[in-house]
């Protein structure tokens, strides 16, 4: 919620790289479907320097995250380089699970080819 009290707030720069893979529900972009439940979610944001941010998410009537639109979550990992971000946030992606779900299998692929050329 827009409080407008960032200036009363210390900001921390952290060295290291961060990734973050978006997870899609069936039918994204066209057609996205709703109304699928979405486990896991608690063991992604349990891994160490993993968070998830929901996008379109809902709780049904039995108090289950499910599915409310396109871009379902992003599971985003901090680590001290590209590739072990990007490990680790492949990790949380493959602890949650619904019926449709996709996500993109080549996130950070040009950061990695370009960090590979710089050093090799």
């Amino acid at each position: 919620m827009l409080q407008g009290t960032l200036q009363n707030h210390a900001i921390k720069w952290r060295g290291g790289a961060s990734a973050c893979v978006i997870m899609a529900s069936a039918g994204y972009p066209l057609e996205p479907r709703t109304g699928d439940v979405i486990t896991g979610i608690d063991a992604a944001a349990a891994l160490p320097n993993v968070r998830v941010f929901h996008s379109s998410t809902r709780r049904d009537d039995s108090g289950h995250y499910v599915t409310s639109g396109g871009r379902v979550l992003g599971v985003t990992a901090a680590a001290d380089d590209l590739p072990a971000a990007l490990d680790l946030a492949y990790k949380g992606v493959s602890l949650i699970k619904w019926d449709g779900m996709q996500y993109r299998r080549d996130i950070g692929r040009t950061g990695l080819e370009i960090a590979d050329a710089k050093n090799g």
